[in-house]
């Protein structure tokens, strides 16, 4: 059994997982300010609740891209649950080709979901990201991660209008019924879930011209099953597309130190 780790921005994703079986998943919230201590004792919760049993517990791996919280949450693992965890990062086989300018800036999430996307689909892949950012990443027909773009989020997005306009309010993240809103609340809702609709439309269109073919679209994310079903593109949604590829590199890198 496996305990993958996708440390955000705003959520920390855990997944026990038994080979490429994902059995339990759980968010907590990101908090720079918590000690290894109060995140161990956040696993011991985890694996109590869902009554998994921590003995089958072969090893861990994570992707983060919260700096402060990576060595910090590494040494919980090592704490609740006795193992250290593989830290995706230099040195890590991945299985991804990463062509962009300098492969040591790719987010370790980016690399993950490349992981498991190649794991589900294949290739030309465009991967959509949905979290704080919006991140949409494109492997090309041979395989090769050959880089993306990088988009404010939805809520973030939504969040930076509210406090930086005075008469906005703060409204929760509903599709309204109409494109042309009708009153402040609706108005918003449209520019912030229709217009991230469009957004992923137009930039998958210009991404495939730039490829020179169709490419398959895999999403995931915090707020893809709310955007996603909106878009007049086929999308499709994986919800721990993250969690797939931390498994699937864990186990490329065990295959690498077997004798």
């Amino acid at each position: 059994m496996l305990l993958a780790v996708d440390i955000g921005n705003t959520h920390i994703v855990l997944g026990c997982m038994r080979g490429r079986e994902i059995i339990r998943t759980a968010r907590i919230t990101t908090d720079k300010a918590k000690t290894h201590f109060e995140y161990a004792a956040d696993l011991r919760r985890f694996f109590t609740f869902y009554d998994l049993d921590q003995s089958a517990l072969e090893g861990a791996a994570m992707a983060s891209v919260v700096p402060p919280l990576t060595n910090t949450f590494a040494r919980a693992v090592e704490l609740s649950l006795g193992v250290s965890p593989l830290i995706l990062g230099k040195g890590v086989k991945t299985g991804v080709n990463i062509l962009i300018d300098d492969p040591a800036q790719a987010g370790a999430d980016l690399i993950a979901a490349a992981a498991g996307a190649l794991r589900l689909y294949e290739p030309p892949i465009i991967i959509i990201e949905m979290g704080t950012a919006t991140t949409i990443s494109v492997i090309n027909a041979s395989g090769s991660f050959i880089g993306g773009t990088i988009c404010p989020g939805v809520a973030l997005g939504l969040a930076a209008l509210s406090s930086g306009a005075s008469q906005l309010p703060n409204i929760s993240l509903e599709a309204p019924e109409r494109v042309i809103g009708t009153n402040t609340v609706d108005s918003m809702r449209s520019g912030a879930v229709l217009g991230a609709a469009a957004m992923l439309d137009g930039m998958i269109g210009r991404m495939e011209e730039e490829l020179g073919c169709t490419a398959q679209v895999v999403a995931t994310g915090d707020t893809a099953r709310a955007v996603v079903p909106l878009c007049r593109r086929e999308i499709r949604v994986c919800d721990n597309l993250v969690l797939t590829g931390l498994a699937e590199i864990y186990a490329r890198n065990r295959r690498k130190q077997s004798p």
